[in-house]
C-alpha cells in the first residue's frame, strides 16, 4: 500500500486529473446556466430609440431598393430582418420571412451582412425574396449600430422609426413567430 502512494506514475495522474475534473464541473455549470437562457431575450439599449442613422447601397444586380434609415420613418411598421447567406439560421427562418410578405400589411427589409454580393444574389434567388428593400452592409458597421450579435437577427419598428421589439435568432419557432406577432400588433397600435 505504501508502494503505490509514493508511486510517480500514480501522482502524475491524480495531478493531471485536477484540472480535467475543474473543466468538467465548470463545464457543466456553464451548460446548466446556458441551458435555461433564450438568446432571444438579449436585451437592447435600442428598443424604445429611434433607429440609428444608415444608409446602405442595394443589392447589386436586384432591382431592390437600398435601405436607409429615412425609409423605416413614413408611416409604416417594417420588420428589418439582418441575413447573410452563409447562415444556416437564416435559412430556417426565411420561409417564414415569405409567409409574413404575402400578408402585406408588414414592409420586410434586409440588411444583407457581411455577405458576398453574388452569393447573397444566390440565396434570395433559391429561396425567394421577401424584402421590399435589402441594403448591403459589407463591412458590418451598420448592423453594430443596430447592436446585432449575429445573424439572424430581427427588428420591429413603428411608423416613426422607433425600434419596438428585437429577436435575437432564427423566427422559426411558434414561440418565436407569436412574439414577433405580438409585437408587430403592438407597434401597430402606437399609431
Amino acid at each position: 500500500m505504501r508502494k503505490a502512494a509514493n508511486n510517480p506514475s500514480l501522482r502524475i495522474v491524480r495531478l493531471a486529473s485536477v484540472p480535467l475534473a475543474v473543466f468538467a464541473l465548470l463545464a457543466g455549470i456553464f451548460f446548466i446556466g446556458l441551458e435555461g437562457d433564450d438568446p432571444s431575450t438579449v436585451p437592447s439599449a435600442l428598443i424604445g430609440q429611434k433607429v440609428p442613422a444608415f444608409e446602405l447601397p442595394t443589392l447589386e444586380g436586384t432591382a431592390l431598393p437600398g435601405l436607409a434609415s429615412a425609409d423605416l420613418t413614413r408611416g409604416e411598421v417594417t420588420l428589418v430582418n439582418v441575413f447573410a447567406s452563409w447562415c444556416g439560421p437564416c435559412r430556417l427562418e426565411h420561409p417564414v420571412l415569405m409567409e409574413l410578405a404575402k400578408r402585406g400589411d408588414i414592409a420586410i427589409t434586409g440588411i444583407n451582412y457581411k455577405d458576398e454580393p453574388e452569393n447573397a444574389r444566390r440565396f434570395l434567388t433559391s429561396l425567394g425574396v421577401p424584402y421590399r428593400a435589402v441594403g448591403v452592409d459589407p463591412t458590418g458597421r451598420a448592423s453594430i449600430d443596430w447592436g446585432v450579435y449575429g445573424v439572424p437577427e430581427t427588428f420591429v419598428v413603428d411608423g416613426k422609426g422607433i425600434i419596438r421589439f428585437k429577436w435575437v435568432g432564427p423566427i422559426s419557432e411558434e414561440k418565436a413567430l407569436e412574439r414577433l406577432e405580438a409585437a408587430i400588433r403592438d407597434a401597430k397600435a402606437e399609431k
